[in-house]
């Protein structure tokens, strides 16, 4: 993957979104100027403004957007080149107003924001590939472009037209084969809604049906790969016999309700994403406060498990389109502004988790529309302040460390299992095994099951490799995307952990393959609602955890949500901190040849275990029967490693964490944070090392200020590997 405007030298990527057309004033040469003093490489351009591309239909204006792409290549910036799909023209609702996409059924959204269409219309599609097509092919060999973005932040909503429903009804038709067998898969025996036709299929509005709803959602998770896939071969056709080394990609919310990454990233070259987070006082760590929901993440374990995320999605190098310049949010809520040194903090958690390009939005604060309070690079008097000179900073140390990241892979300690699929069933209402505040199913509630593990990880120093089932076990469908899976006795040597915890639509062959995990001498650690369900999301008939019960030695029959945290004592396989609880939820374990590590301090929920574990085959099986707390998860997660990737940074103080990568040539690259105020001071590993940044030795101690961070690398060895 070529991300560099120099072919001969591949970099790392640096830089903003950019919108000249959004300049009350033309100052492209002094914006472009600035760019390059802060160490920019790339910007991205265009993706937003159809109606400037097409100020009329069928009357095109190309031309402007030249003087950019000239000014950015005469300086050394790359371009990232954007399609406008999602953002379509006033003239095209006035002429084709049947493309508006439906909300409900028959409630078509009202234009004046974005992505108001259904984008499966032929009408739009005619539009979109017209001035996409266009758009690329005018600029096809201009020298500053480096890729292509195409479309933006898609699959917001679920779309709810007359048309999309019928392709559903035809889907679940090839699908099925005949309402006969629907209604089995279905069990739709239950409440009367037997289908004798398919025409007696109802609409999704007031289904409450978990069956119809995953088959839903599924659906309309195709329907956005489809689109991205689509306008990713348009540009793929017009582009690769000239230009190979150009990327295609899109960026993409990783929350939005119509996304699922890991097969729509098989359609692009590389993943790319956004990573908003919250700064201040929410980037200090220990971070003690609960789980944020939402796009906006807080905590420094929330930025690293969104990196490693994104890093999931195709097991790769990614790229962050969008991340925090300024404040964040719009004007009734405009957040909060970094302290000095979290913006370095921030990216710096990124590429050490395999982020290969960090863009800012915006380069410049906007001046009208919705987002003008959406803090850039530069604010509103458009004069360099404190945001333009801590960027400045990071510019320069990502243009002396591009060489060593640009080949270097983030290490890994654990793996842990992110399931989409699983993250909708368990997150619809009626059967959401966790509540609201309402008191109706959460449709978060598959995160708030798994993401406490990732933070235990985190918490004790560990650095986790997120998965994705299809990568693991093999896709379940046939086709040209198509993969295959892994084999689980190679996986067991290179991840010899495996987390696995809300796998609740899941198959016997899926199942299986965790069991042989384990046998092959894996260590798999389960959590609640793993092996529940079938891959219709039906209550299985087996004894829960369904076919790893007997592999495991523990088995429960009842299951309950918690509505207050829980009191956890240990055994003596496990010390367990003072004041460590159980919250959310509990599977009422009960052993069956497993030895419990954990049990409850509670009159009633004390006969059952919290946490046990069994030796199977060369491997182990641990299972967690609750959502445990920061305490109870850090403790379970610190016991699986004998020795983390990072543990050459020993006894580090609290708010200091270490991530390390390995570089193309095999050294180590440590990158430490600290997540905090003041100073500290670190004791470095025997090995001797190198300051990235500085090239100066380390000596026995590493300093570190408020808010900062140190890059370093082993110093080479002889033969330069190791």
């Amino acid at each position: 993957m070529l991300l560099t405007p120099d072919p001969a030298r591949p970099h790392l990527l640096f830089g903003a979104a950019y919108y000249a057309e959004y300049q009350p004033s033309p100052r492209l040469d002094e914006d472009l100027d600035l760019m390059a003093e802060a160490g920019f490489t790339v910007i991205r351009v265009g993706e937003s403004v159809w109606s400037t591309w097409e100020p009329e239909e069928g009357r095109f204006d190309l031309d402007w957007l030249e003087p950019v792409l000239d000014g950015a290549h005469a300086r050394g910036i790359g371009v990232v080149l954007g399609t406008p799909t999602y953002a379509v023209p006033p003239w095209m609702a006035r002429l084709h107003p049947e493309i508006a996409g439906d909300t409900a059924t028959g409630t078509p959204m009202r234009w004046g924001m974005r992505q108001e269409v259904d984008f499966t219309h032929p009408a739009f599609r005619f539009y979109a590939e017209r001035l996409v097509r266009a758009i690329v092919r005018r600029y096809l060999d201009h020298p500053a472009v480096v890729g292509y973005q195409v479309d933006n932040e898609p699959g917001i909503r679920l779309l709810h037209n007359h048309g999309v429903f019928q392709r559903f009804v035809d889907h679940l038709r090839h699908t099925y084969g005949t309402v006969e067998h629907l209604n089995e898969a279905w069990g739709l025996v239950y409440w009367s809604h037997r289908l004798s036709t398919w025409a007696d299929l109802w609409v999704p509005d007031g289904n409450a049906q978990p069956q119809y709803d995953l088959a839903w959602r599924r659906f309309q998770a195709q329907l956005v790969t489809d689109l991205i896939g689509w306008q990713a071969q348009i540009v793929h056709d017009e582009v690769h016999a000239t230009h190979p080394d150009r990327f295609v990609t899109t960026c993409l919310s990783y929350d939005q309700v119509g996304v699922e990454d890991e097969r729509l990233a098989a359609r692009l070259t590389v993943a790319a994403g956004n990573a908003y987070h919250e700064t201040q006082d929410a980037l200090a760590h220990p971070f003690r406060e609960p789980m944020a929901p939402g796009w906006i993440v807080r905590g420094p374990w929330a930025v690293y498990q969104l990196a490693d995320l994104m890093w999931s999605s195709r097991q790769e190098p990614f790229l962050v389109t969008e991340t925090n310049a300024g404040s964040i949010g719009f004007g009734a809520t405009p957040g909060v502004v970094p302290y000095d040194g979290q913006w370095r903090q921030a990216a710096w958690a990124l590429v050490s988790r395999g982020a290969r390009m960090v863009e800012y939005w915006h380069w410049h604060t906007l001046h009208f529309g919705t987002e003008t309070f959406w803090g850039g690079v530069l604010p509103h008097d458009q004069q360099p302040g404190r945001a333009y000179r801590e960027i400045a900073r990071l510019g320069a140390e990502l243009g002396t460390a591009s060489d060593l990241l640009v080949g270097a892979v983030p290490d890994a300690d654990v793996a842990l299992l992110y399931c989409s699929d699983s993250r909708w069933a368990l997150g619809f209402g009626p059967t959401a095994p966790l509540p609201d505040a309402a008191g109706w199913g959460d449709p978060d509630a598959y995160r708030r099951l798994v993401l406490p593990f990732y933070r235990g990880a985190f918490d004790a120093g560990l650095q986790v490799n997120t998965v994705r089932p299809a990568q693991l076990f093999g896709s379940r469908e046939t086709g040209p995307h198509a993969r295959a899976g892994e084999d689980p006795a190679a996986f067991a040597a290179r991840r010899p952990v495996l987390v696995v915890v809300g796998l609740y639509t899941a198959t016997d062959a899926e199942l299986t393959w965790l069991a042989d995990y384990a046998h092959a001498g894996g260590h798999l650690v389960l959590g609640p609602r793993t092996g529940y369900a079938d891959a219709e999301a039906r209550a299985r008939r087996e004894v829960k955890p369904a076919l790893l019960a007997q592999a495991a030695g523990v088995r429960y029959q009842e299951s309950a949500s918690l509505t207050r945290p829980v009191p956890v004592r240990g055994t003596a396989g496990l010390d367990v901190p003072a004041g460590a609880t159980a919250t959310a939820w509990v599977d009422h374990l009960e052993p069956d040849g497993a030895d419990v590590l954990a049990g409850y301090d509670d009159p009633h929920l004390g006969a059952w275990a919290a946490v046990t574990t069994r030796a199977h085959g060369a491997g182990r099986i641990t299972v967690v029967g609750t959502v445990p707390d920061q305490d109870l998860a850090r403790t379970l997660l610190a016991g699986t490693v004998a020795r983390p990737a990072a543990g050459a940074w020993d006894a580090l103080p609290a708010d200091v964490r270490a991530t390390t990568m390995t570089t193309a040539d095999g050294r180590t690259l440590h990158v430490l944070h600290h997540w905090g105020w003041g100073d500290v001071e670190v004791a470095a590993p025997p090995a001797p090392l190198v300051d990235v940044l500085d090239g100066r030795p380390v000596g026995a101690v590493v300093p570190l200020g408020p808010w900062d961070v140190r890059v370093l690398v082993d110093t080479p060895h002889p033969g330069g590997t190791r």
